[in-house]
């Protein structure tokens, strides 16, 4: 058969559907679209674990610098009615009320009841106590902490054995001075930090009052 013979029957044979089949690897798409998608949802993943993993860090870290903390573990959760005797004055956790102590940035002119304070705590705030005649500028001085501040609140505190006692669930120290740096390095150690035993429960929406 002549070379032009053979081209004709190619080109015949193109039209009739019988031209060789492309392969199937060329035919079919590549699915970037979904690639793409699980490819971000690894990166967010992986960048949401080390963030928690950092901050867990940044927490520890910041704890172990207060100097004078004074730490409780096993502290029972239960639900009670009536008064509880605490082992430190004030509590830093234990046995509480069912009913927290609104603590969404609240400064209280009088003393508290601890079995509503103590529920706070287990929300994730932190309690701020000073002793009754402390220096009005110091006073003022805590107060510019807590106000607005979401999960911290303040009360005068009669028994106190120092002038200034901040605590968190299970967690506490003991200052002198409103100045003191340790009431920044407490607050961010600890307002809704990992002792928390319910984090995201609410700090309003309950006891408004003294």
């Amino acid at each position: 058969m002549s070379k032009s013979a053979r081209n004709k029957n190619a080109r015949s044979n193109t039209r009739n559907g019988n031209a060789r089949p492309k392969n199937a690897l060329t035919q079919s798409q590549v699915p970037w679209g979904t690639i793409a998608f699980f490819t971000v949802i690894g990166l967010v993943a992986f960048v949401a674990v080390g963030y928690a993993f950092m901050q867990s860090r940044s927490s520890s870290a910041d704890e172990s610098s207060i100097a004078g903390l004074v730490t409780k573990d096993d502290l029972s959760r239960d639900h009670v009615t009536g008064s509880v005797e605490y082992e430190t004055d004030p509590p830093m956790g234990g046995e509480h009320d069912g009913a927290w102590q609104n603590c969404n940035g609240r400064v209280y002119d009088a003393p508290l009841r601890n079995e509503n304070a103590v529920h706070s705590l287990e929300h994730g705030a932190v309690w701020i106590t000073y002793r009754p005649g402390l220096d009005a500028g110091q006073v003022e001085a805590l107060k510019t902490k807590v106000t607005g501040a979401d999960y911290t609140f303040m009360s005068p505190y009669p028994s106190l054995d120092s002038p200034i006692v901040l605590s968190a669930w299970g967690k506490q120290v003991k200052l002198q001075d409103a100045s003191d740096p340790r009431v920044d390095e407490f607050l961010r150690a600890f307002v809704k930090g990992p002792q928390t035993p319910e984090p995201g429960a609410a700090c309003d929406g309950a006891k408004d009052a003294p």
